[in-house]
């Protein structure tokens, strides 16, 4: 899918790392939420409350699930963080994602 329809966005954005990863917020009028996002090459590591759908739009990373081996990700594939987790990033190129969130 590559519009939203029917949605809200949130007007402030979400700045982490100093502004090196940055999004914006939309929720469906259902109630569920998705931020759209740019990270650029840079290390990071998140938390997760709900589990996760990060989807790789364009862009290249490593990330390091929770019991897994780092993993090579590029534009077009996706991956699952579970709830309640934390996980590793290794952003080599910047990249533009959309993270839906699983209830």
């Amino acid at each position: 899918m590559s519009q939203f329809e029917n949605v809200s966005i949130v007007r402030e954005a979400n700045i982490y790392f100093g502004g090196q990863v940055t999004s914006r917020s939309i929720i469906f009028q259902e109630g569920s939420r998705k931020t759209l996002g740019i990270m650029t090459p840079g290390e990071y590591e998140f938390n997760t409350d709900e589990k996760e759908l990060m989807e790789i739009m364009s862009g290249c990373l490593d990330v390091l699930l929770p019991n897994c081996e780092w993993r090579n990700i590029i534009s077009g594939e996706s991956f699952e963080m579970p709830a309640k987790s934390k996980f590793q990033l290794k952003v080599l190129e910047t990249t533009d994602y959309c993270c839906s969130f699983i209830r």
